[in-house]
């Protein structure tokens, strides 16, 4: 098949590029309007949806690995009761018209919680200035995906006081790595072309521990939007209670179909580490391709950023062998149209620079 003819895989592998300036720009942004730690038991919530609520999910890891804080994720279309006046919800939509997040901010203010919103304008910025709720406005623009680095930095300076030190240097020093290493991934002879051959025309499945289950689902739905082919992801060491069976089971002439992506990271428990070993070997024996992927061994937070750049070059290399645009996601607008989701603008959105300072909270 021909390569894509349009400019969508030099815009996305530029936007892959800006990574590490969006990571230090969202982090510094969300650290000037962030949440002071409290004594007393708080809930954190971050309610978003598709490429802003992933933000959430790979903040996780490293919110509940290394700080006393919980974090929910919501993607649902219905907010938790639990959410209280003691609930500090933070509100991630690019768009800034995502029907379910801008459900979750009216619950939200209704059971007196704190929030804050990260937007890139659309009603949900609108609703925030409003409200004189404090706003982390992102740069518009983008497919909302690839606002990934501002949205996962934003929400770790947003938390920063929650950690036992200031992760300011860590993150400049994350992105400083990650720099050299977006070029290497961006090479045809590099890691990520290298795991898109190898996945070639096979069902990807993306294995990660708990901490890293939201960045399986990072490359799950990267490879679904910018390579327009399906992929599945699971979560260790929960898929050893169920998957495995399957695996076990599978003929000889399907196992051919599929591709295992095993993201490994050196600072796992042990026990997950043989357990990850012990299912490799199984599915070689059935004749699955198997492609453990090591991630970065000494820092949480490098390995986590390391993985989305190396899963994101992977989906741009399956795209351009498949001949597909990554750029373009007319699906989801569709359906939205056809739904009736696409709610307009109320009002202006604030600019980049217009950030809500918050004097009081606002409840």
């Amino acid at each position: 098949m021909a390569a894509p003819e349009s400019d969508g895989p030099h815009r996305m592998r530029a936007l892959a590029a800006a990574l590490p300036s969006a990571l230090l720009d969202g982090f510094r942004w969300g650290r000037e309007i962030a949440i002071p730690s409290e004594s007393q038991p708080v809930h954190i919530f971050v309610a978003g949806m598709g490429g802003s609520g992933i933000a959430a999910e790979l903040a996780r890891g490293v919110v509940e690995a290394e700080t006393r804080v919980p974090l929910v994720v919501l993607r649902s279309t219905s907010p938790p009761p639990s959410i209280s006046s003691r609930s500090r919800v933070l509100l991630a939509s690019y768009s800034g018209n995502t029907w379910e997040t801008i459900r979750s901010y009216e619950a939200a203010g209704r059971a007196g919680a704190y929030r804050i919103v990260l937007a890139a304008g659309g009603a949900l910025a609108a609703r925030a200035a409003r409200d004189r709720v404090p706003l982390l406005p992102v740069p518009s623009g983008l497919p909302p995906r690839s606002a990934v680095g501002y949205l996962l930095g934003g929400l770790l300076g947003l938390l920063d006081p929650w950690f036992p030190e200031s992760n300011e240097d860590r993150v400049r020093r994350v992105a400083e790595r990650v720099r050299p290493y977006i070029a290497t991934c961006a090479q045809a002879r590099g890691p990520a072309a290298r795991i898109a051959r190898e996945i070639g025309p096979r069902l990807p499945f993306i294995y990660a521990e708990s901490a890293f289950v939201g960045l399986a689902r990072r490359w799950k739905t990267q490879i679904e939007e910018n390579s327009k082919r399906l992929a599945v992801f699971d979560e260790v060491p929960e898929l050893f209670h169920n998957a495995i069976v399957a695996w076990d089971a599978v003929p000889a002439a399907e196992a051919k179909r599929y591709a295992v992506v095993t993201l490994d990271w050196p600072g796992s428990p042990p026990l997950v580490r043989q357990s990850t070993k012990y299912l490799g070997d199984l599915l070689r024996a059935r004749g699955v391709t198997v492609l453990p992927t090591p991630l970065a061994p000494e820092d949480r937070l490098e390995a986590l950023v390391a993985g989305l750049t190396l899963g994101d070059h992977v989906s741009l290399f399956l795209a351009e062998a498949a001949g597909v645009d990554p750029f373009p996601v007319a699906a989801i607008t569709e359906m939205k149209t056809a739904l009736g989701t696409l709610e307009p603008e109320a009002g202006s959105a604030p600019s980049v620079q217009a950030r809500v300072r918050p004097t009081a909270r606002k409840r």
